[in-house]
């Protein structure tokens, strides 16, 4: 049986499955071949991702996707393979992520020509906000308005619906109530906020609609797929209502879309849970997500650097495996989101993320939390930039700088793809007037720049900025030329003590890598032998033990 009509009989019967086949095999044949890029088969050492939002660069008069390219053109090339612009279509809220039209580019960014510039210099990831759009959409206008092709397209339940199971991310109520065309009151399923409505995907229409954005998206260059809140997509009053099967199969009907319209796609799920849902996500290593993202890594690198101590860190990292040579961890420290806690919970005790939580707030970094089932509120997220989550407010930007860099140099040894965030790059600190202009924690973390402000930092070789950008720099440009950093070569940790995280990739050969990183603010010496240091492309003196300076790193080899 055809892998199409064995999916879509699985989450809509065989009745429905072979008019719904159809329609999307029209839709695969009509696919704007022409307009396909050729894309890179799998992923390696090379790749690095750049997260950013569309207008995060700005010059007065100019769509700002012109001013990124610019900006992507001048000094960011020679870093990033991958550019992920965060959602750049046309929205009511959560900045972006409340989309109002998915076919859209924001006006203020520009228009589809300038995505396509941008696709002249890299290769772009899109997002596709699949679980949910803005209420200030034509198609929840017309589900208001009781236009028959909108009908049933949101999910609406009774008041008194008991939802008590279902798992939520947010402290805000699952149903909110609107007022239909003919005055009545329905009660919609809104995960996220009000202004964000999910979508049925009960209704079979609902997912041909989504299908056919999928398809214009690949047509307009996507070759990295993001799946927002992937999670949630499939809806079982009584259940927790994320995770479940039919979510599943959706997912993998994504994956079969994306291999038969453009082969070489990527496709990134980003569920915001603990590692062992996370990972569901890959399916049997070739038939679901090619990365999923690596939730727990921001946090566990975090504690591990707030106490010195790296045994959560290590253990964790001990237990990370692949299902394959055909999928890897998408790794990232910073997004435009905060620093989730949940992926921890299961990991960490209770009592220490809390502690860590406590110590952050007091050093200026701010707390989402989470409605529980029991009515009670835990903490969600912390919303801080991660230079500011790594170090105290009396820091000197030496000691900043060198934990900043250290964080950095776990994300870029680990196995996987490595993704930094734009603020990461330019070493941002909290923007708390965004908070206040906004009252949005997440505000913190996405501060929007004049070109002209970022060129005159880079240029200061005294700025914060100019030091985090280069040394961010270095280290990339060096991970590049070694082929042992390929997302799939395997990763031994290495126990040298709770202060050290020391991991080594080693390839079928027998080549290795040895990467070390002091946790601490205490010099500490290490048992092991090398002879060369990669980043500093210099033979090592002297003999076994070396010497690690306070949060100091090395990449280190036996053979140059």
């Amino acid at each position: 049986m055809d892998i199409l009509l064995r999916r879509l009989e699985s989450i809509y019967g065989s009745e429905s499955a072979i008019s719904l086949e159809k329609a999307i095999r029209e839709r695969i044949q009509e696919a704007q071949l022409e307009k396909l890029k050729q894309r890179k088969s799998g992923w390696d050492q090379e790749d690095v991702v750049m997260i950013t939002y569309g207008d995060q660069f700005w010059e007065k008069d100019q769509p700002t996707l012109k001013t990124l390219k610019k900006m992507y053109d001048k000094y960011l090339n020679e870093m990033f393979e991958v550019v992920h612009i965060l959602p750049f279509y046309p929205y009511s809220s959560d900045d972006g992520f409340s989309v109002i039209d998915y076919k859209m580019v924001n006006p203020k960014l520009g228009d589809w020509r300038n995505v396509a510039d941008l696709t002249q210099s890299t290769r772009l990831m899109f997002d596709y906000v699949c679980n949910h759009m803005s209420a200030k959409s034509d198609w929840f206008q017309g589900f208001l308005n009781q236009d028959a092709e909108y009908d049933d397209f949101f999910v609406s339940l009774p008041k008194d619906t008991d939802l008590t199971a279902v798992t939520r991310p947010r402290a805000t109520p699952v149903l909110t109530e609107f007022e239909m065309a003919d005055g009545t009151k329905k009660h919609i399923w809104t995960t996220f906020s009000a202004d964000q409505i999910d979508l049925n995907f009960r209704n079979p229409n609902v997912l041909l609609k989504m299908m056919d954005v999928l398809a214009f998206y690949l047509e307009e260059g996507a070759e990295y797929i993001r799946l927002d809140a992937v999670g949630f997509m499939w809806k079982e009053p009584g259940t927790s209502c994320i995770h479940l099967e039919k979510t599943h199969e959706i997912v993998k009907l994504f994956r079969d879309i994306l291999d038969e319209i453009a082969p070489g796609t990527v496709m990134i799920t980003e569920t915001n849970v603990p590692h062992k849902d996370n990972i569901t996500y890959f399916g049997n290593g070739q038939d679901e997500a090619h990365m999923v993202y690596q939730f727990p890594l921001p946090p566990l690198v975090l504690q591990a650097i707030h106490t010195g101590d790296g045994q959560a860190l290590s253990g964790w990292a001990r237990d990370l495996e692949l299902p394959g040579t055909d999928a890897t961890f998408f790794n990232f420290l910073a997004s435009h989101d905060g620093i989730g806690l949940n992926p921890i919970r299961g990991i960490l005790p209770e009592e220490e993320i809390l502690a860590l939580v406590a110590d952050l707030e007091k050093e200026g970094a701010l707390v989402s939390y989470k409605q529980n089932p029991d009515g009670t509120k835990s903490p969600y997220e912390i919303n801080v930039t991660y230079m500011d989550a790594l170090n105290r407010l009396a820091d000197n930007d030496d000691t900043r700088l060198q934990r900043f860099l250290l964080a950095h140099s776990i994300l870029l040894t680990i196995p996987g793809v490595p993704a930094v965030y734009v603020q990461s790059i330019l070493g941002a600190r909290n923007d708390l007037e965004g908070v206040a202009e906004t009252g949005h924690n997440r505000s913190i973390n996405r501060k929007k720049y004049p070109i002209s402000e970022i060129e005159a930092g880079l240029a200061d070789e005294k700025t914060l900025m100019h030091r985090t950008f280069e040394g961010i720099k270095e280290m990339i440009q060096v991970r590049k030329t070694q082929a042992l950093f390929h997302p799939n070569v395997p990763m031994e940790v290495v126990d040298l003590g709770k202060e050290i995280f020391a991991i080594r990739r080693v390839d079928a050969s027998g080549e290795s890598i040895l990467v070390l990183h002091n946790l601490s603010g205490q010099s500490i010496s290490c048992d092991v032998a090398a002879n060369w240091d990669i980043l500093k492309d210099q033979p090592i003196s002297g003999s076994a033990p070396i010497r690690l300076a306070p949060y100091e790193f090395r990449w280190l080899t036996n053979k140059k």
